[in-house]
């Protein structure tokens, strides 16, 4: 046996371990609902919060600042107040706050050697996370390689660099209006959001495409077209088509897999890679994959996830796999990340009874249809003509408040924070409020939940 494995399995270790574990439980008994700030720590807190601003040179979104503590979907701030958590870090915290099996992963991860693993030299941890990820893709698709690194828009980078070098000398990306792709310059250049890319430069790199239009019964036909036309006025000059299945910040939109097969069809004619970002959807929609939930694995070549795994990663098939040199970098991800990521799925992958997440029948199929049920109710009966459209797929629900208007929907969101529950925004008109739902709802948290947002709902009426 190694020394690690030898140390893994001492016994003072594991009682420790143990003991850890039964702590973190019994604190967690006092934390059932939402709870406000403790007065003595109010000051303090809007100090701290003050100067941390200042810092950053921008005010914080919200007055955050977690203690580091948390039980399910509600997480305690720095000021001892308890609000419900339905945005996870923006999809990180797929099990809510201080989740015992998700905290007994890092803490055993955070014995090993080395805080960052890097290509050059990794851990077991990294083998065992990308090989669990290729399995469960390779069922329903043809990817059979994969490389992981740190974030969301590095996979994203990665993708694109993959597609161009197989596809070289084209350059261009086809994306859909509203899309999101990531932080860094080119990836802000794919997303279709002139505020996320205020005073850069442009490149010519990226061609648009309608997104499904539910009301539009020629919405498939259209997106076609645009997809032709883009083909035929730049001949072998797309390298790939980069699309979300859900679209994330664009407002949660979905649609049909007869519209993604339609636009599939023209790429795979044309040799453009069809790569799929699920930085956002992987894990949430009723499968580990949304394009297993949509049943159209066959047609992709390369796809990009992150969030859920706790690092970001990007799988392609045999023939994307790219020559030495391409993809690098010093940083894989942290032990804790590799480690962690990879307990989260094999929880999300548990079949046993009682704890199956995916599928029909698990949780995630469970929370969604409760969710939706509470907010649809909210819209029919004492919230009626304040809830739009609700919309989403799995663990990601919207909806559209009031008329959709941006300043109202600021509004709310600082509303509800104040009154207890965290959500974020998405799409560009109308609005939305979005949620990621944390896969440990229970009944009675959506019960609160809607309490506190028929509140807000009704106190913000214009």
């Amino acid at each position: 046996m190694t020394q690690a494995e030898l140390f893994n399995q001492n016994e003072i270790v594991k009682k420790s371990i143990k003991t850890l574990k039964e702590q973190l439980l019994r604190a967690q008994e006092s934390i059932t609902g939402i709870r406000p700030p403790q007065n003595e720590k109010v000051e303090a807190y809007k100090s701290y919060i003050s100067n941390l601003n200042q810092l950053r040179g921008r005010n914080l979104f919200y007055n955050y600042i977690g203690s580091g503590f948390g039980s399910g979907p509600l997480v305690e701030l720095e000021d001892g107040s308890v609000k419900y958590d339905l945005i996870n870090g923006i999809g990180i915290h797929l099990f809510g706050h201080s989740h015992p099996e998700v905290i007994l992963a890092s803490l055993e991860a955070s014995l090993q050697d080395v805080v960052m693993q890097g290509n050059l030299q990794p851990n077991r941890e990294y083998g065992d996370l990308l090989e669990l990820l290729l399995k469960e893709a390779g069922k329903k698709s043809r990817l059979r390689k994969g490389w992981i690194g740190t974030c969301g828009t590095i996979a994203n980078e990665n993708a694109l660099k993959i597609a161009r070098q197989k596809n070289s000398p084209a350059r261009k990306i086809l994306a859909f209006k509203d899309c999101f792709a990531g932080r860094s310059t080119l990836m802000a250049e794919i997303t279709d959001n002139d505020e996320y890319r205020a005073g850069l430069p442009r490149y010519d790199e990226v061609l648009y495409l309608p997104f499904y239009d539910s009301t539009d019964p020629h919405s498939t036909q259209k997106s076609v077209e645009t997809l032709k036309k883009h083909v035929a006025n730049n001949p072998k000059n797309i390298a790939a088509f980069m699309f979300e299945i859900v679209q994330g910040e664009g407002g949660f939109n979905t649609a049909p897999k007869a519209f993604f097969q339609a636009l599939f069809e023209v790429c795979k004619e044309h040799k453009i890679a069809v790569w799929a970002d699920e930085i956002q959807t992987f894990a949430r929609t009723g499968n580990l994959f949304a394009f297993e939930t949509l049943g159209i694995g066959e047609y992709i070549d390369i796809v990009t996830l992150a969030k859920t795994a706790q690092c970001g990663a990007v799988l392609y098939t045999e023939e994307y796999n790219p020559k030495p040199g391409l993809i690098a970098g010093t940083f894989t991800a942290a032990t804790v990340s590799l480690k962690t990521g990879h307990k989260i799925l094999q929880m999300m992958l548990d079949e046993k009874p009682g704890q199956k997440m995916l599928g029909s029948g698990g949780r995630v199929e469970k929370i969604h249809n409760e969710f939706k049920a509470m907010l649809t109710k909210l819209a029919e009966g004492d919230c009626r003509g304040l809830i739009g459209e609700i919309g989403g797929l799995g663990l990601m629900i919207s909806m559209v408040p009031y008329d959709g208007a941006k300043d109202k929907v600021q509004k709310l969101l600082q509303s509800l924070f104040e009154k207890g529950v965290i959500a974020f925004s998405c799409g560009h008109g109308p609005y939305k409020i979005r949620f990621l739902l944390p896969a440990v709802l229970e009944a009675r948290h959506i019960e609160e939940i809607g309490g506190v947002l028929k509140e807000a709902l009704i106190a913000g009426r214009p």
